[in-house]
């Protein structure tokens, strides 16, 4: 039974920090900024936003644009790490909203959980669901899952720069007009790590950058290598001895904790699997340079990073790599729309490879490309640490659904926030009440009851 995602929807909040204006407050050269990490501007939530309404807004964009009732709708996934309870799942607060719009206990039927793996988790959430469908359960009914987080990182830090909010709600079901995945593909890698993580009553988390990026590159890596062994094995793809599993994959959606990130995703796994291949002689030749190895190929992440030599060399050899005609060919046609989002919106950590895939579809259409039967890959990684890597086809419906994509639209008119305003917002120095965007056609937190007998009990309103 062929399952998929039928249709996608976002939630951006309104706020959002320019880019330039945060590297002149701290001392940073904002053209460096953009092209390092390619970050331009930054999503920030207002004082009565939060993950779960960012969750509901998006799930009611969604039901809104199907005209879905809520009987249509069987499963509610969010996908988050930005949760706020260490026990009421956030798909509760989502169809408690829900609910004042669509009628009390009009979703009680509907079964659901909050999932957490930093960022990974939503594409467990994809992968479970997809399941329920192919296995007859779902009886007509569509699946939603939602990817809903604020990236926060405490002021003057180095991940300042890479915060952003935001979610994506995506519409599951048995006769998907957007993507139908592959069949017996999804492949993961895990591990137990503390590259990136958040303890108990930290609103913001701990952060072993270097560390973090290469483990991402490497579990990634290693759920490749075994993707390629399972479509291999299910005869959707061929290898001819030139070629390459990336070879096969139109269009490749990496996770995206800034834009270039992705970048240095697609650089890794192309030379990973090019090493092999008749064309790296080509390549070699070229850049003028054979590649770095480090004094311990087979040493841990600790031992390749203090390789100080080594880690020059390698930065020196992906820079001239990705200029090399072959690179630049691969980076256009199979990645670069996914990044335009990024830079527009900032870090969404669970959202950041959907907001990708939601990017990729949009820029290529309005490049006149024919999506027809174009394979996409999803490249997903979580700290913690695990990586899931999965495809699908598009389907020959996708036109209705990508025609009318618009971010910008999608968006709205959004606010430019002061450095001050920001750091207020940052450092909670305002009330749910004092808030700066008004509300309109959307959820919003009202009140978090600190009394002992209800603390952490949450309200919310739909506003008209």
């Amino acid at each position: 039974m062929a399952a998929g995602i039928d249709d996608i929807a976002l939630y951006i909040p309104n706020l959002y920090l320019e880019a330039s204006d945060f590297a002149e407050a701290r001392g940073l050269d904002p053209a460096k900024l953009q092209r390092g990490l390619g970050v331009e501007q930054m999503a920030i939530v207002d004082t009565n936003q939060d993950p779960a309404c960012l969750a509901a807004n998006a799930c009611l964009n969604l039901m809104q644009k199907n005209k879905l009732s809520p009987e249509k709708i069987g499963r509610l996934y969010v996908a988050t790490e930005s949760a706020f309870d260490e026990s009421k799942a956030m798909n509760s607060y989502v169809i408690g909203m829900l609910e004042q719009v669509y009628g009390n206990e009009s979703f009680g039927h509907c079964g659901g959980i909050e999932c957490k793996f930093a960022c990974v988790s939503g594409s467990y959430a994809l992968y479970d669901n997809t399941n329920w469908i192919r296995a007859g359960e779902a009886e007509g009914q569509n699946a939603i899952v939602v990817v809903s987080d604020i990236a926060k990182y405490d002021l003057g830090s180095s991940g300042e720069v890479t915060q952003g909010a935001g979610a994506i709600a995506m519409l599951l079901n048995d006769n998907p007009r957007l993507l139908a995945f592959d069949p017996k593909v999804t492949s993961t890698s895990i591990k137990n790590e503390y590259d990136f993580y958040r303890p108990f009553g930290k609103e913001t988390p701990i952060v072993h950058g270097q560390y973090s990026n290469l483990l991402y590159l490497i579990q990634v890596k290693n759920a490749l290598a075994d993707y390629k062994e399972k479509i291999l094995k299910t005869g959707l793809v061929t290898l001819k001895d030139d070629e390459t599993i990336l070879d096969h994959i139109d269009y490749l959606n990496m996770h995206l904790p800034y834009s270039n990130m992705g970048k240095k995703a697609l650089a890794y796994l192309v030379r990973h699997e090019w090493r092999s291949l008749p064309r790296w002689k080509d390549i070699i030749a070229e850049i003028g340079m054979e590649e770095p190895v480090p004094k311990d190929p087979r040493g841990t992440i600790e031992s390749v990073l203090a390789d100080a030599e080594f880690m020059a060399k390698d930065h020196e050899f992906t820079k001239l790599f990705t200029k090399t005609e072959k690179y630049a060919e691969v980076y256009e046609s199979k990645l670069a729309s996914s990044l335009i989002a990024s830079k527009m919106v900032g870090n969404l950590y669970t959202a950041s490879l959907y907001l990708g895939f939601r990017s990729s579809l949009e820029f290529e259409y309005q490049k006149g490309v024919d999506l027809n039967g174009k394979r996409i890959g999803f490249g997903s990684y979580g700290s913690g640490a695990s990586a899931m890597v999965f495809s699908g086809l598009v389907q020959s419906e996708y036109e209705e659904v990508v025609k009318d994509m618009n971010l910008e639209a999608e968006i709205g008119v959004r606010t430019k926030l002061t450095l001050e305003e920001y750091e207020e917002l940052h450092e909670n120095k305002r009330n749910t009440e004092n808030n700066i965007h008004s509300a309109k056609k959307e959820f919003i937190l009202t009140d978090v009851k600190t009394s002992p007998e209800s603390r952490g009990e949450r309200y919310y309103e739909y506003i008209e």
